[in-house]
Parts: structure tokens; sequence; C-alpha cells
């Protein structure tokens, strides 16, 4: 039974709109993306069709680098892999960054769940690692700044 109807069926006041437990749950995921990067890009673009309930929201870091302070983090930290903040605010990176994401989508929950489950994620991490590394330093190489990586 949700909270809601719990509160409901027990003649409670929903809690007040400003509360930490309401703000929490009005909190979307935010996904920190690199915009520039054309793979990056089809990826979201892929994401963002799925999500029709508006459960995440897309930060490009490339459009605006500013957002990465956002969330603690250098425009090149935010840059060299993927970071989602979590509903609960929690910032992570990586595999677990994209089980955040596939957890607010249809289609791809499951995967979310069974890599959790199966206690993948650190074997995904592993397998993103190489790339997110190789798509860096091309992207950092685009800009003329890769004889200094």
């Amino acid at each position: 039974m949700s909270a809601e109807r719990s509160r409901i069926m027990a003649n409670e006041k929903p809690a007040s709109n400003n509360s930490p437990e309401n703000q929490a749950q009005q909190r979307r995921t935010t996904m920190f993306y690199d915009g520039g990067c054309p793979v990056c890009s089809r990826e979201v673009a892929h994401y963002q069709r799925l999500d029709r309930h508006g459960r995440i929201e897309w930060a490009d870091i490339h459009a605006d680098p500013r957002i990465a302070n956002s969330i603690g983090l250098t425009y090149e930290e935010a840059m060299a892999r993927l970071h989602v903040r979590d509903r609960s605010g929690k910032v992570l990176s990586g595999a677990w960054a994209f089980a955040a994401v596939w957890d607010e989508l249809p289609y791809y929950r499951w995967l979310a769940r069974l890599l959790r489950a199966l206690h993948l994620l650190p074997v995904a991490n592993l397998a993103y690692i190489p790339f997110a590394k190789r798509r860096f330093r091309r992207r950092v190489c685009e800009t003329g700044t890769c004889a200094s990586r």
C-alpha cells in the first residue's frame, strides 16, 4: 500500500510540500552527460525517448560546464565518466550511475535489478572504465589539449 493511501485511510494530513520527505520524493534522478560526444548524445536521446514520465533530469555538462560544480566536481572530472545524482541526492559514477538511470526507465529496470542482485555492477564497471578513458582522451584531443594528458 502506498504511503499516500495509508495516510488517507488513517485520516492523516499529507506532509507539507516543503518537508524533507516530500522534497526527497519529488527530486528526480539527474544524469550529467557530455552533450558534445556523439555516442553519449545518441544514448541520452534514446533514454530521453523512454523517459515519458519525466523521471530523469538531463544535465548537459558540455553545454554548461558550471553544472559539474553542483555535484562537487570539476568540469574535467565530470567529463571523464558518467555521473548521476540519484533521488536521494547521492552522486554515483560509472556502472552504478547507469544502473540509477536504468532504474527510472521502462525496459531497463530489469537490467539494473539483475546487475545488483547478481553483484555484477563492479564487473560492469571494469568493462566501462576503458571505454570512459578512451572516450575522454578522444574528447580532450578534439579540443587540442591532449598533449598534456
